[in-house]
């Protein structure tokens, strides 16, 4: 996985120098390449990276990512920090939906396509290949596609946890109802206490001789944990057992490779922390064998939702690391598609890859552990439901107790009421989450906060600010 490049001070300011005096296109967001078209976008990365670590500022460099903020068309008198949500398409991404709309009602052009270079753009950010690689509605229909797909009969154990969303557990519900498969739920544990070898050990404990599933999210939207994705993907080769990851909030945020995690499914949102259009997501299926990350064979799956299955069927899936044929397409093609959302995807793709993935991911985490800091120093750190000390389990969701009273918690109307008058009061936009905790005789109503790449560190000392005076108000 790509680590930051280190840019010297007089570099950053080169770059920032550009920005400001309009070198780089408003339809780049100021940031190079987004705009450009593929085969110059193609060449000015080659370029950039020939270059070196001069191209690029480092990822705690104030200024670039306030640059990066004004490319975003969010309420300025509100604070916005709900992606785990929704995201935001930045203000080149609405141009690019709104022309490519107009084109396509003047000329009426269909959109019966596999959008192989969306795929491909998709692809290379998400580290697989195209074959592997699907765009999709959202990371819901992802999930559906993946366990319509799978061939599992009655009495087939799926292994998942107590803390999935509804896009996840909907699916695996009408397993459960038309096939007889068994559900089997790992109880999560919350807070800082744990590390990421409590977590595989908790699913080593569960799997019995039916288990034929790991389904988990990575991270869980309830309380930010990010399950250890390759360390469970390991236990799961080890037992022969397929798995499947809810990613909805991996793509954008983290800069993970498909490949290197050796998942055999993955679904994610393009709409959140990616901040596509609505209406999009990414799916990750493993096409080939890889004895690097997954030696395992590739499990029995058919492109159950497509418009363009052939005739003759589809060949054997391949044994070795050469593709039978393009998974992607078949998942992708389904019927006359959105041409403008398709072009909204690979617009914003562009854009991440310019910025750097790993750059981001690294300013949404620094932000999101200054964030935990704070959180620990005012309210104490076992009001954390994320963990914050153990770096294979943080990502950039926080879920804490923020009540005075800390019973409050468990009280759904007083979790209502904070968030609502987060936005009433202070203009901040924030939401809540409510799971089972071991131990608990009733869920409890946390708090969630997200930092992404148009917050800055002051965004996150407002929000600590305005949660503590308004924890104190309740009291």
């Amino acid at each position: 996985m790509t680590n930051v490049l280190n840019t010297s001070h007089a570099s950053r300011r080169g770059i920032l120098r550009l920005i400001g005096a309009g070198t780089f296109t408003a339809a780049t967001g100021g940031l190079g390449l987004i705009g450009s078209s593929p085969a110059s976008a193609a060449s000015a990365t080659t370029a950039s990276t020939a270059r070196g670590a001069a191209a690029v500022p480092l990822a705690g460099d104030p200024t670039f990512w306030q640059q990066v903020e004004r490319q975003f068309v969010l309420d300025k008198n509100v604070l916005f920090m709900n992606v785990g949500t929704v995201g935001s398409p930045p203000r080149s991404v609405l141009q690019t939906l709104e022309d490519t709309n107009l084109r396509v009602a003047v000329a009426a052009e269909s959109g019966y396509s596999s959008f192989d270079d969306v795929r491909a753009l998709a692809a290379s950010g998400l580290g697989c290949d195209v074959d592997e690689m699907a765009i999709t509605h959202n990371t819901s229909d992802g999930m559906a596609k993946i366990l319509a797909g799978l061939e599992l009969a009655e009495g087939d154990e799926i292994l998942t946890t107590n803390h999935e969303h509804s896009g996840g557990n909907s699916p695996m519900q009408q397993l459960r109802d038309r096939k007889g498969v068994v559900l089997r739920r790992v109880a999560l544990p919350v807070g800082n206490a744990q590390r990421a070898e409590d977590y595989v050990e908790l699913f080593r404990q569960a799997i019995t001789s039916r288990t034929k599933v790991m389904l988990f999210s990575a991270p869980t939207y309830k309380t930010g944990t990010m399950l250890p994705i390759r360390m469970l993907v390991e236990l799961a080769q080890e037992h022969g057992l397929v798995t499947v990851v809810d990613g909805a909030h991996v793509p954008g945020m983290m800069n993970y490779s498909m490949h290197e995690l050796g998942v055999d499914f993955f679904a994610g949102s393009a709409a959140k922390w990616q901040c596509g259009p609505g209406g999009t997501g990414v799916l990750y299926v493993r096409n080939k064998v890889d004895a690097r990350y997954n030696p395992n064979p590739l499990p029995a799956f058919w492109p159950t939702i497509t418009s363009s299955y052939p005739d003759a069927g589809l060949p054997p899936r391949t044994t070795n690391a050469t593709a039978s044929y393009d998974m992607g397409r078949y998942l992708t093609s389904v019927g006359n598609g959105s041409i403008a959302l398709q072009a909204g995807v690979k617009q914003v793709m562009t854009m991440w890859d310019t910025i750097g993935r790993q750059r981001i991911e690294d300013h949404v985490l620094g932000l999101s552990a200054h964030l935990k800091e704070l959180i620990a120093e005012r309210w104490g750190v076992e009001r954390l439901y994320s963990p914050k000390d153990d770096p294979r389990l943080v990502c950039a969701l926080t879920s804490f107790n923020p009540f005075a009273n800390a019973a409050d918690v468990t009280t759904q109307a007083k979790s209502v009421e904070f968030v609502s008058r987060m936005r009433s009061e202070h203009s901040i936009v924030i939401r809540n989450v409510d799971f089972p905790v071991i131990g608990a005789s009733s869920s409890h109503w946390a708090v969630r906060v997200s930092t992404h790449l148009f917050h800055q560190h002051d965004d996150v000392e407002r929000v600590v600010d305005a949660m503590w005076k308004l924890s104190r108000a309740m009291a």
